[in-house]
């Protein structure tokens, strides 16, 4: 019966191994959730840097005179 997740392989170092297992322990969940909550971090670590560059390169070419008011969007 196939997997109702899609399902990856990593090969880590003792050390790290050491580590997950540790964390899934203190939290009573398993290494493999342990690696998806982290994955999932990240994944939203990155996805905020990058709408923060966006924004930051939309400020930059701004220009407040090109910019349409309130009652002019809504006309």
């Amino acid at each position: 019966m196939p997997a109702k997740n899609p399902r990856i392989s990593a090969v880590v170092d003792v050390g790290l191994w050491k580590w997950l297992r540790s964390k899934a322990g203190r939290e009573g969940i398993s290494v493999s959730l342990v690696v998806r909550d982290i994955l999932m971090r990240v994944r939203d670590d990155e996805e905020e840097r990058y709408w923060a560059a966006a924004g930051e390169e939309r400020l930059e070419s701004f220009s407040r005179g090109d910019a349409l008011d309130h009652e002019d969007v809504w006309r």
